[in-house]
């Protein structure tokens, strides 16, 4: 053997995790100025023809890689590790749990510019070693002038390496590691400068109820922790169990995570924590910039945030001393990833608090049927709030039977008297459709024909402002056409949407303000902000609102809400359909009478003997999830069995299908019999975006043998010739069925 090899035998492997579409670790040597190599630092190596920053998950004593082939690391980004212990085995486990590419999770779990190399926390600064004298430097310069100007350079004062390529000019890191060799240059830690929220007062809250006390109890004071279900009634004051039992934790010292399904729609959750806490909190959710992102996550990592709020990626951030995880409105699909790494966050919250032994809170007035079922089966331990915090009742409930009273431009007569009473009564109102733009269709009334997206199996919605049709799925817009297409008749716009249903509120009460609340009216966070603002001062009176309206805002003077069409939902292909039409609409109902004055809640419907309405009528959520759960488990749908669904797509429509067809061959070959197949079949929109989309399913009682399934079925999958003419993806868990 010769020196070279005997010196590579003795050098351990990196495992390093790389932002790259391939389920495995690359194997790498150490660079050659040396250094500590924990797990969790960051690390520089060239990938392919390029240069990359990884993430060193694990050191091994050989490699299955020639030892020829092996490149070495070039730079070594942290001097402590990046991510923990517990966070690194977190992602491993998510991994492999969604059959993922780990480079592309641990990518996940990183703020943007702590995976383009940015230096974190504390500033690297090159400083000359105690050794080091000027006449090193003229040593130097003679057959290395660009170490000796490096030398020279940090013997005057140290330097800050973020600035280094300014200051030594490309091309500086070669002659700094041989310098670092010789151990004539060295690098220290300098505390970064954090610019952050100016920790407020701490404020004490309200009396709590006596179920909100014995909530708060079980959460903190029971004997061993594990997942509490905190099922309360809109306005029941959940927001304020989490507060007490986070003060609970900060008091010993600890940390807590808060997880909102969309943080931009709750601004008054963060306002009230920063009111209540005197410490500092950080924010993270993907509207703030990057440098503030990575600012409010190493506040989190370092422990100077106490606690943190944020949106599903949150659930990743380090926290050196976490002691409670809280997830509010647990039900909500935006907790699933729907792209990319398809994860779900309130499945990772419960898993990363098992792994550390701390309790979590899953919150809603509307529990997901998985974590119903988690409870009846003792999974979870189940705490009610079932009566609305202080003086508040429940609101009385309406059915207005659109058979019996149609109703016109989509509002009927008892509706709109009823807003004319509570408007009277200086009371705001709240109207809820779930369908944006001035009307659904354009129609042509003599030959039928309608206006069609020519990318997506979708009709165009009509818009006004600005005027045109436009694809809610695929964002094509074009200008309508003066007449039909087909026949040259004149056309008309059919079908209400939130737009038009705002010129009809606004010419029916023209001395009243009128807002719209929808993707279209609140695209920037500041839009966002004025509406929920000039609602919560009372300027406008009438507000009308698409799903956005269901997301946990008070609004303490509204006293009627009216759902103008409750038959979207009831007969959905998706068997999640009435699960997701029931939180829906209680969701928006639970917005009236969260005061001293009673609300009332109107649901206009041709369907009012639908058994789904006629529990959450008169048995409310709890009836309906009773009879909900009956019918999965008599149809074997989640939460009584485990679901993963391998998607394709691509230009052509008989690609998907045949690459879906051999997926299924080749885990019929390996089939276990607990695992059924179901498929390949088209997407229920099989055209979108031009492309078609196809699925198969696999379905089992047990998840060790989906798991087992998948493990095997991968690599055979990425195999396949076919894959290369698709874009195909895994989703473990979905919660759509597109």
């Amino acid at each position: 053997m010769d020196k070279e090899a005997a010196l590579l035998a003795n050098e351990p492997i990196l495992k390093v995790a790389i932002n790259a579409p391939l389920r495995t670790l690359f194997d790498y040597l150490p660079p050659k100025a040396g250094g500590a190599l924990l797990p969790g630092m960051r690390v520089r190596v060239p990938f392919g023809r390029t240069r990359q920053v990884g993430l060193l998950v694990a050191l091994a004593p050989a490699s299955d890689v020639p030892s020829v082939r092996l490149r070495r690391v070039e730079e070594i980004l942290d001097l402590q590790p990046l991510l923990g212990a517990e966070d690194m085995d977190l992602l491993l486990w998510a991994a492999r749990y969604y059959a993922h590419p780990v480079g592309e999770v641990f990518a996940t779990a990183i703020p943007t510019l702590a995976r383009q190399g940015r230096r974190l926390g504390e500033r690297r600064v090159a400083r000359a070693a105690a050794a080091a004298s000027p006449a090193d430097a003229e040593r130097l310069a003679g057959r290395a002038p660009r170490q000796a100007a490096i030398l020279r350079q940090l013997l005057a004062a140290p330097l800050d390496l973020e600035t280094a390529d300014d200051e030594f000019g490309p091309g500086w890191r070669g002659p700094f590691r041989r310098l670092e060799a010789q151990g004539l240059v060295e690098i220290t830690l300098a505390p970064a400068d954090s610019e952050g929220d100016v920790p407020g007062p701490d404020t004490g809250g309200p009396t709590l109820t006596p179920s909100q006390a014995a909530a708060v109890e079980n959460i903190i004071g029971a004997p061993g922790p594990g997942p509490v279900l905190l099922f309360g009634v809109t306005g029941s004051g959940k927001t304020e169990v989490y507060l007490r039992a986070i003060e609970s934790v900060l008091a010993e010292g600890r940390q807590a995570l808060v997880l909102v399904p969309e943080i931009g729609l709750t601004p008054q959750t963060v306002r009230r924590f920063r009111r209540r806490f005197g410490c500092r909190i950080a924010v993270l959710h993907s509207g703030l910039t990057e440098k503030v992102r990575l600012e409010a996550w190493m506040d989190a990592r370092s422990g100077r945030a106490r606690i943190v709020i944020g949106t599903r990626s949150a659930v990743f951030t380090p926290m050196p001393d976490c002691g409670l995880i809280a997830v509010d409105e647990e039900h909500d699909p935006s907790f699933k990833q729907q792209e990319g790494f398809r994860y779900s966050a309130r499945d990772i919250a419960v898993v990363r608090a098992h792994r550390s032994g701390i309790p979590v809170v899953l919150g809603s007035a509307t529990p997901s049927l998985e974590s119903m079922r988690n409870a009846d089966a003792g999974r979870y331990r189940r705490v009610d709030l079932a009566e609305r915090a202080g003086s508040a009742a429940r609101p009385v409930v309406r059915v207005v039977d659109l058979r019996v009273t149609p109703a016109r431009e989509g509002l009927t007569t008892p509706l709109l008297q009823a807003m004319q009473r509570h408007l009277d009564g200086d009371g705001q109102v709240i109207l809820f459709l779930n369908r944006r733009g001035y009307a659904t269709a354009l129609f042509c009334s003599e030959c039928g024909w309608v206006a069609e997206c020519p990318r997506c199996d979708a009709r165009m919605t009509v818009h006004q402002h600005p005027a045109g049709l436009r694809c809610h799925h695929c964002n094509r817009s074009e200008q309508p056409p003066s007449t039909c297409r087909q026949c040259g008749a004149g056309l008309r716009p059919v079908g209400q949407g939130t737009e038009r249903i705002e010129a009809v509120l606004a010419a029916q009460f023209p001395d009243l303000t009128v807002g719209r609340l929808d993707r279209d009216t609140a695209k920037t966070r500041e839009s966002l902000t004025a509406l929920l603002e000039d609602m919560r001062q009372g300027r406008t009176r009438i507000l009308v609102g698409t799903q956005m309206l269901t997301k946990g805002h008070d609004f303490p003077d509204v006293t009627l809400v009216g759902v103008l069409n409750c038959d979207q939902g009831l007969f959905g292909t998706d068997f999640r359909s009435d699960e997701r039409l029931a939180q829906t609409i209680l969701q928006v109902s639970g917005r009236a009478g969260r005061r001293e004055r009673r609300g009332e809640v109107i649901l206009q419907t041709s369907y009012p003997q639908h058994r789904l309405l006629s529990h959450l009528v008169s048995g409310g959520y709890a009836d309906f999830t009773r009879e909900a759960l009956d019918e999965r488990a008599a149809a074997g749908w989640p939460p009584f069995s485990h679901l993963a669904m391998l998607r394709a797509e691509a230009t052509g429509r008989g690609e998907p299908m045949g690459f879906l067809q051999r997926c299924r061959d080749l885990a019929e070959g390996g089939r276990r019999t607990c695992v059924s197949i179901l498929g390949p079949a088209p997407a229920p929109m099989e055209r979108r975006s031009g492309r078609y989309r196809a699925q198969l399913l696999f379905r089992s009682t047990a998840r060790p043998d989906l798991h087992a399934l998948l493990n095997d079925l991968l690599p055979a999958v990425e195999s396949l010739k076919e894959s290369r003419r698709v874009r195909w993806s895994l989703d473990v868990d979905p919660v759509e069925l597109f």
